[in-house]
């Protein structure tokens, strides 16, 4: 009975071990990567101290992005995202249509890039974006397990990436981010279609060490011509956007975590079974077998002194019938 509680034990050592093995190496590859289900929205809020069609105004914006499944693969995500900032007005709630010289509209764009799932590395590849969509940097997130250092980042308005450098740690609600700042002064530009002028761009952005998400971001934008400002914006993360991004962070990172700890707590069970395994087995040598077979056997009486009580049974007969017959 032991050695076949030993074999079975080392058949459950095994099977930890091997998944111990894989994840620790298979799994989080296939973990960590940008879901192709992706749908988000962020939506911002701020002040313009000078717009395009109108003087100063609280604004908002609102950034749609959505993962193409049929052009992503295992290893790239397409994205297809439309950004509008209007002015904050109650009678527009995402965005407007209207380009008359009233609309409350500011600006509407949509924009198709790819990136690696796992590097958040924009890609630029025909089999998956036209030519003339060219994306570099980093785009929509950072890689997952961010590091310390500087990270190039997309910039849409130069069309170029830009450096993100890495400022210092901050906790928001319980969760620790990596802050990183983006500083552009000044540097010519395309402010508006076809018109040519100096951009300025300020931009904090608070990230998820773990999944590389953009948790919050803050930004100062300074569009010139000629010297004047065209736009001069103030704006961020709604606070709403904000505590949805923690809340998400905090789940996927204790997924990811737990991940973590599986190969570790699933390599000690395996050891623990292999070793009661092992100890199971050598302690059930076939002549300790024999001698708990030979235990189980029921006492058997010494043949002698069954024959011994025997013949004096049969003596004492004898003398009875020898007293009898001389009483007679």
């Amino acid at each position: 009975m032991r050695r076949i509680l030993g074999l079975v034990l080392f058949g459950v050592a095994g099977f930890l071990v091997t998944a111990a093995l894989l994840a620790g190496t298979y799994v989080p590859g296939a973990m960590k990567k940008t879901p192709l289900d992706t749908d988000s929205i962020t939506r911002l809020s701020g002040y313009a101290e000078a717009l395009p069609n109108g003087g100063p105004s609280p604004v908002k914006a609102l950034s749609h992005t959505v993962a193409n499944g049929e052009l992503s693969d295992a290893d790239v995500v397409v994205f297809d995202t439309f950004t509008c900032l209007v002015k904050d007005d109650d009678s527009v709630q995402d965005c407007t249509d209207d380009e008359s010289d009233e609309s409350l509209l500011v600006t509407a764009s949509t924009d198709t890039f790819a990136t690696d799932r796992r590097t958040g590395m924009a890609v630029q590849d025909a089999m998956y974006v036209s030519a003339d969509s060219k994306h570099e940097g980093l785009v929509n997130k950072f890689p997952f397990d961010v590091e310390q250092k500087t990270y190039p980042f997309w910039d849409g308005v130069l069309g170029r990436a830009v450096d993100a450098v890495f400022q210092g740690e901050e906790e928001l609600d319980g969760l620790n981010t990596y802050r990183f700042a983006i500083d552009v002064q000044d540097v010519p530009a395309e402010i508006a279609d076809g018109v040519a002028g100096l951009y300025t761009s300020e931009k904090t952005m608070w990230i998820d060490p773990v999944t590389g998400a953009i948790i919050k971001q803050e930004e100062h934008q300074v569009r010139k011509f000629r010297g004047v400002p065209q736009l001069d914006l103030d704006f961020g993360f709604t606070d709403e956007t904000v505590a949805a991004n923690i809340e998400s962070a905090k789940s996927s990172g204790s997924r990811l975590s737990m991940l973590g700890t599986a190969p570790w707590i699933l390599g000690v069970l395996g050891l623990v079974a292999l070793v009661a395994g092992a100890l199971l087995f050598r302690g059930s040598s076939p002549r300790s077998e024999d001698s708990e077979l030979e235990s189980d056997q029921p006492p058997v009486a010494d043949d002698t002194d069954y024959l011994d009580r025997t013949d004096q049974f049969f003596d004492e007969a004898e003398t009875r019938r020898s007293r009898r017959e001389a009483a007679e």
